[in-house]
């Protein structure tokens, strides 16, 4: 129920000017309304949109988040990398579901599949 929670604040954070303006002057009483660990509390404050990802939060919710908080695009991807790298796989939410591992695992996975196919025709070609 808490990856719930995270994604509601995130997402009115990236909706409403009137929580945003809230997350400026006092956040400590806007997170308090919402049901999160220290650890989802602290990835929200800090940003750590690495952690944040880990825990399961929606790259598309996540994506406005981290441009609210001033991450490039290319940072962004990296934070994600980076987390995964930190803080080990995807704990819940869709990516976890689909057993995604990150952009390097997965192209390592393609290479491998590429390689295997590749050894494969070779033998049946004279």
């Amino acid at each position: 129920m808490s990856l719930y929670n995270v994604q509601k604040l995130l997402y009115r954070l990236n909706r409403d000017e009137l929580t945003r303006k809230r997350f400026e002057t006092n956040r400590e009483n806007l997170l308090a309304e919402y049901e999160l660990t220290d650890e989802e509390r602290e990835a929200i404050l800090k940003p750590d949109i690495g952690l944040l990802y880990v825990l399961g939060v929606n790259g598309q919710i996540l994506m406005h988040y981290a441009g609210m908080c001033h991450y490039e695009w290319n940072e962004y991807l990296d934070a994600m990398r980076q987390g995964i790298q930190r803080h080990g796989p995807v704990r819940a939410g869709v990516y976890a579901m689909t057993g995604y591992q990150g952009v390097e695992a997965h192209d390592s996975e393609l290479r491998e599949r590429h390689e295997k196919t590749k050894g494969r025709e070779g033998d049946q070609n004279p």
